[in-house]
Order: C-alpha cells, then structure tokens, then sequence
C-alpha cells in the first residue's frame, strides 16, 4: 500500500480566537494511501496543546509500516493514529462498495444540528457576530479570561433565543467559574466546556456543578475516563484527540456505559476531517463540527449543512 501526506491550508472566513491564541488558516495534514486502484483519506490537524506539529506528525505517519490491525497498538491516540485510522475506513469502504456505517453495522447517519463557534473577541465584537448569527439555534461561545461577563451578557443581547453552550478552553480558576456559574444558568447557558485546565480541575469534585460540565482536553481516549469521575458530567470526543475513528466509537460506548453524555467535537479543519465524525453524532447530546462553515475555501464534494444541521458525507468525500 502506498502511503501519501500531503500540506494542506484553508483560509478561514475571518480570523478565530480562543483563550490560547489567534489562527487565519487551518493547516491540515491529507494521508491519502492507494492499493489495487482504491484510495483512502484522512485529514488530520496537528495540535500544539498536544505537542503536535506539521512535521512531527508527518515524521509519525511516515514512520508507520504496519497494517490496520498494528495501527491502535503501534501510534498513540493523537492526530497521525487519526489520519491513518480514518483512510484505512475509508480504503476499506470503497474497496468493498459500501459506506462505512454500512461495514459497522450501523444505520446511515441523519443530519445532526451543530454549534456554530463565536471566536473570543471584545464583547462589542462578539454580540455583533452573535447578532449575525441569530438565526442558527446552537451557538458555542469561545471564553476563558477573567474579564468573560461582559462578552456573555453581550452573545446574550445578539442572540436571544439562540441556545447557548460555552467553552473556556482551560481558561478559567476555579474562583472565576464558582463567581461565573450562577451567571451562565441566569442567561441559559446549556453546558460549560473544559472550564480549568486539564490535570488542575481536581476542584470540579469539590465546587457545585450547577450545570453539566464537559471534558475536553481532560478527555482524550478511554483511558481518560478513570481521571473524569466526579468532576465531569460529558465528554467531548475529537477524532484528533482519540486517534480515528476507531478509538472514537469505543470510547463513546465506555463513556455512555459510565453514565456521560456525549458531545463531538472537532478542531478546525475542512470537511474531510469532519465527516466521519458524522457516524459518532449520532444520538448525541451536542454536536459541534463546525469546522468547514469557518472556512473560506473547503474540498470538493465538502459536506451539506442546512437547516436540518450537518449531513453526513457524500462517497465522493469519505466513507
């Protein structure tokens, strides 16, 4: 089987913030792997949080020279494991001529509505582009400073029937999320995303959680679970995070076993990367693949999104 990784950049519609930092582009890493005539892709995104970059996650995937069945046991849960993951299904479906969620047994994936992501900005900024987007009835919220109140009484003002979840991105202490609590239920906030910094949330066991609590960069794959208990109420499942789909679908079982619910998440990247996390959002209880609608450019045959929420993809595109 022959192996290619390919640079990809995709401008975005307008530069988004988070409590880390700015970005004008995603830079994607394509593994497109070829045998008898069939090729499969994955889109991974390499991720800094995560000690990831372009060239160390190229130098992984180019690194691996097993099979399918070695890739769980050789590469960690992380962006290269994601990549190869995701091709091999998607080498495996057009090889056989069916859909993936065909070769799982699952049902067809329906459309599923998404969070579409406010940037962090000034609060002025942001009640206009809560405003812009009114119309969309989930929006997510980028937080994570001490100075957040301002910017969710303003999303508030510009969307006011829009439901609301908000991610603060390890942003806050536990002082500033007891101070801010009361407030995000008083403007119908649904649920608060990684609100302390993974391996420091210990207080979460502690302080009321008066709304649900998702894990997101304390929740990477099933061995993440154990640490959770007590402190979360929800998981956040990436397929950078988990290393494909594979790992994915199993950590969604153990998580929902356990008493989670379930939100999938994506990092920004184009429609390639977002589709197969269609198969997870599935019956969840937040779906937030957003990714290609902050874009300014995305694939061919790029993923439908409309009122019904995201479609799941076209053969052309994976799966």
């Amino acid at each position: 089987m022959k192996v290619d990784i390919k640079r990809d950049v995709f401008r975005l519609a307008q530069v988004f913030t988070i409590s880390r930092g700015s970005r004008t582009a995603a830079e994607v890493l394509t593994v497109t792997m070829a045998l008898q005539g069939v090729a499969g892709r994955g889109e991974c995104v390499p991720y800094a949080r995560y000690g990831e970059t372009l060239d160390n996650v190229t130098a992984q995937i180019a690194g691996f020279t097993g099979g399918w069945a070695d890739l769980q046991d050789t590469l960690p849960a992380g962006a290269a494991r994601n990549a190869l993951d995701c091709a091999f299904w998607d080498h495996a479906a057009k090889k056989a001529g069916k859909r993936v969620w065909d070769l799982l047994g699952l049902p067809a994936p329906r459309p599923a509505i998404t969070a579409y992501t406010l940037s962090l900005d000034t609060p002025t900024a942001m009640q206009a582009q809560a405003a812009q987007n009114a119309h969309r009835p989930l929006l997510k919220i980028k937080l994570g400073t001490p100075d957040d109140m301002a910017r969710l009484e303003a999303v508030r003002r510009g969307a006011p029937a829009a439901r609301i979840i908000v991610d603060a991105n390890e942003g806050w202490t536990a002082e500033v999320y007891a101070d801010l609590a009361p407030h995000l239920i008083r403007l119908g906030v649904q649920m608060v995303e990684q609100p302390l910094p993974a391996g420091a949330d210990d207080m979460l066991g502690e302080i009321a959680r008066p709304l649900p609590v998702c894990a997101d960069e304390s929740c990477h794959d099933r061995a993440s679970l154990p640490a959770l208990r007590g402190k979360y109420d929800m998981v956040n499942i990436k397929l950078d995070k988990t290393g494909g789909l594979t790992e994915a679908l199993a950590l969604k079982a153990q998580a929902q076993a356990e008493g989670y619910a379930i939100m999938v998440g994506c990092m920004v990247g184009s429609s390639l990367a977002m589709a197969p996390a269609t198969i997870l959002a599935q019956g969840v209880a937040f779906t937030d693949l957003d990714g290609p609608l902050l874009l300014a450019e995305d694939r061919a045959a790029p993923l439908h999104f409309d009122d019904n929420g995201v479609h799941p993809p076209a053969a052309d595109l994976w799966g």
